[in-house]
């Protein structure tokens, strides 16, 4: 089991905000997956997160640095997190 910080595109700080809301190793990131990572992160966040933080933890899940995903994925990922900045603004 990998720590986070030797994932691809995991470096202390994003490493840090996933411990923060219990994601503590490679296999919790995998199971609870990138979407839900980056929604319990944005519900602690007031600021300090974007879209490239949620591409970074669909490559880490993937293994990959985050700018090899494909244009499918990224879309389908950006698509998510707009939503998510909308019921942000919202609340």
């Amino acid at each position: 089991m990998k720590q986070l910080t030797n994932l691809p595109n995991i470096g202390k700080t994003l490493a840090k905000k996933l411990n923060s809301v219990g994601i503590e190793n490679e296999k919790m990131l995998k199971k609870i997956g990138s979407k839900n990572a980056i929604a319990k992160i944005i519900t602690i966040e007031n600021s300090g997160t974007c879209i490239n933080m949620l591409y970074a933890i669909e490559g880490a899940i993937q293994g990959i640095r985050w700018h090899g995903l494909d244009n499918k994925k990224k879309q389908e990922l950006s698509n998510y997190y707009k939503t998510l900045e909308k019921i942000k603004t919202i609340s």
